[in-house]
C-alpha cells in the first residue's frame, strides 16, 4: 500500500511516536519531547503551524490530554486526530502496560489522521445532543456505554471521552445532529 502524503505537520509527544507515524504517512512530524516543550520544538511547531498546518496526535491518556490542551491553547486553529485507547495499548500476560501512539498500528494511525478536524470558534447555540439522549442511546449510564463512546469516538474521529466530554468534543469540533446519529446509526447496526 502506498503510503499516504499529509500537508499539515504531525505533532506527537515522542520519538517512539514519530517512528509510528512515520510508519503510516509521509509527512514531517514534530515531536514534543514530553511536559516541557522545549523552545526548539515549539518554533518548529510555530514555523509548521503557519506555513502548513499541523495535526496534534497525542496519546489516549490523561498526560496526553493534558499536552494536547496546552498545544490547543498554543495552537487554536491546529487540527486533532484521536487514538482509541483499545487501538493504542501493548499488553503483556494480558495487562495493559504501556498505552500511546507507538502501539497503535499504521492503518489505526492513518486511519486518525484522515479522520483529524479542526476545534470551531463557532460552536452552535444548541448541542448536538444532550445528556439525556445519551442516556437514552446507552452511550452514558449503562454497563456498555463505554465501548460504545468508543467506538463512536473513533467513528467520529473525535476519540474516546466519558459522556460529559462526549457532548462537549461534539460541539467543539462543530459535529452536527445529523452527523452524530448518522455516525450512531451505523455502529448500531455493526453491533447488532
Amino acid at each position: 500500500m502506498e503510503k499516504l502524503s499529509l500537508k499539515e505537520a504531525v505533532v506527537v509527544e515522542g520519538r517512539d511516536d514519530e517512528a509510528a507515524v512515520l510508519r503510516a504517512v509521509d509527512a514531517a512530524v514534530i515531536p514534543t519531547h514530553g511536559w516541557g516543550f522545549p523552545a526548539e520544538a515549539l518554533e518548529r511547531i510555530q514555523s509548521a503551524y503557519e506555513k502548513q498546518g499541523i495535526i496534534i496526535l497525542t496519546d489516549p491518556d490523561h498526560a496526553g490530554e493534558e499536552s494536547r490542551r496546552r498545544l490547543a491553547a498554543m495552537f487554536p486553529d491546529a487540527k486533532h486526530a484521536y487514538l482509541a485507547r483499545p487501538d493504542a495499548v501493548k499488553e503483556k500476560d494480558g495487562r495493559t502496560v504501556d498505552v500511546g501512539v507507538e502501539n497503535a498500528s499504521p492503518e489505526v494511525i492513518r486511519d486518525a489522521l484522515l479522520a483529524a478536524r479542526a476545534e470551531t470558534r463557532e460552536n452552535a447555540a444548541e448541542p448536538a445532543v444532550t445528556q439525556a439522549e445519551l442516556i437514552a442511546l446507552g452511550l452514558a449510564g449503562d454497563a456498555g456505554s463505554k465501548r460504545l463512546r468508543q467506538v463512536l469516538g473513533k467513528e467520529l474521529g473525535i476519540g474516546s471521552c466519558n459522556a460529559k466530554s462526549l457532548a462537549k468534543r461534539l460541539q467543539a469540533f462543530g459535529i452536527t445532529r445529523e452527523e452524530f446519529l448518522a455516525a450512531w446509526r451505523r455502529i448500531s447496526q455493526e453491533s447488532r
